[in-house]
């Protein structure tokens, strides 16, 4: 037991040296947080950050305009589900031009794209409840707000909707990686540890799945399962098993000769116990490796799908659909669109490669 945990203390050791592993971990830690608290950071804290101004589509970062918020009809959720998942009644925003005030009512030009003077409209005293008398109107609803990522061509804004978009990417990651350890090895340890008719059964399913391009079966599959959320994670988590369970049927057929699995059948231990507590703690160092990689994969399979429009659909964000919505604007002297949720995915994917380098190098007994 001490020489496993000194082990772990060398490998660790290895991996806090390398520079490019700890600042992918750091960077994922980061973004992690980020989708956690992703409401709480967020401009437009609406269910989805779905807030549409379409006055002001398609703003280049750092884009300002005055927003009157007129408060909700229905009393705004709050607590853990409003944190968490957004607020499903939130207040409406408007983007004005000016405004000026009347009797019992505030006067707004609204804002447009092309700088003529836009429709007026007023709007009663009674709309404000915190608004006591016509003047506090100004000071408590209307305020400039900035948008740092520019807005997409709903007028939502885009960094609100990146932010929120994050936890798409990495929940498909953990859910689909979870979904390819426990089948891969299970399925792969199986094969190693039994052999004969067995190992030959499970290495045909494993050369058909192989052999199906996995974009392909990612698609059957989210077509038989419908479009959704949900369907996308298991779809993609069944078609990236098949490497997993390759890596531990050969871990586990040179683990199985050690001269420790052999003590253990002598003293009568049931196959469970010899495969969990002694084969496959000691064959567990390069599947760590590939999960790392087939995170990056899986990230990589959902954008793909949301760009086709079988992945997460509408409105929920993901960094997938917002390039597909604006893929267009490149040619359109609007890239930042297209390029921003671009950059996101490829700054995730890099680290988590990166992070899958750093773990070989660690793990490498022969360094």
């Amino acid at each position: 037991m001490s020489k496993a945990t000194s082990l772990t203390k060398i490998a660790l050791q290895k991996f806090k040296r390398s520079f490019w592993g700890v600042f992918s971990f750091s960077f994922l830690a980061l973004c992690v947080f980020v989708a956690i608290f992703a409401y709480a950071l967020a401009p437009d804290n609406s269910q989805n950050a779905n807030q549409m101004h379409l006055s002001i589509h398609s703003k280049s970062p750092g884009f300002k305009v005055q927003m009157l918020t007129i408060p909700s009809a229905v009393k705004e959720e709050s607590g853990l589900s409003a944190f968490f998942f957004g607020k499903q009644n939130a207040a409406t925003e408007i983007p004005i031009a000016n405004y000026k005030l009347k009797e019992n009512s505030l006067q707004i030009t609204e804002y447009t794209l092309d700088g003529t003077e836009g429709l007026q409209k007023d709007y009663n005293l009674t709309l404000f409840p915190e608004a006591r008398q016509l003047e506090d109107i100004p000071k408590r609803y209307i305020s400039e707000k900035k948008f740092i990522l520019g807005t997409d061509k709903y007028g939502r804004d885009l960094l609100s909707r990146m932010l929120i978009g994050i936890r798409i990417s990495l929940a498909i990651g953990f859910v689909a990686v979870f979904i390819s350890l426990i089948i891969g090895i299970t399925m792969g340890a199986i094969a190693g540890y039994f052999g004969g008719k067995v190992d030959a059964a499970i290495m045909w399913i494993i050369n058909v799945t192989w052999s199906i391009p996995t974009l392909l079966l990612v698609i059957a599959i989210t077509l038989a399962l419908g479009k959704g959320f949900w369907q996308v994670f298991i779809a993609v988590g069944l078609t990236m098993w098949v490497e997993v369970a390759r890596v531990v049927r050969g871990q586990v057929l040179s683990v199985k000769e050690m001269q420790y699995v052999t003590a253990a059948r002598a003293l009568g231990f049931s196959n469970f116990r010899i495969i969990t507590k002694h084969i496959l703690p000691n064959a567990m160092a390069p599947v760590i490796i590939i999960s790392a990689a087939n995170f990056a994969g899986a990230i990589l399979i959902e954008s793909g799908l949301s760009f086709l429009g079988i992945g997460a659909q509408p409105p929920t964000p993901s960094w997938g659909g917002i390039i597909k919505d604006h893929y267009a604007y490149i040619i359109l002297g609007k890239p930042y669109l297209a390029v921003i949720p671009g950059l996101a995915i490829m700054s995730l994917v890099t680290a988590f490669m990166l992070i899958g380098n750093a773990l070989r190098d660690a793990l490498d007994v022969r360094n």
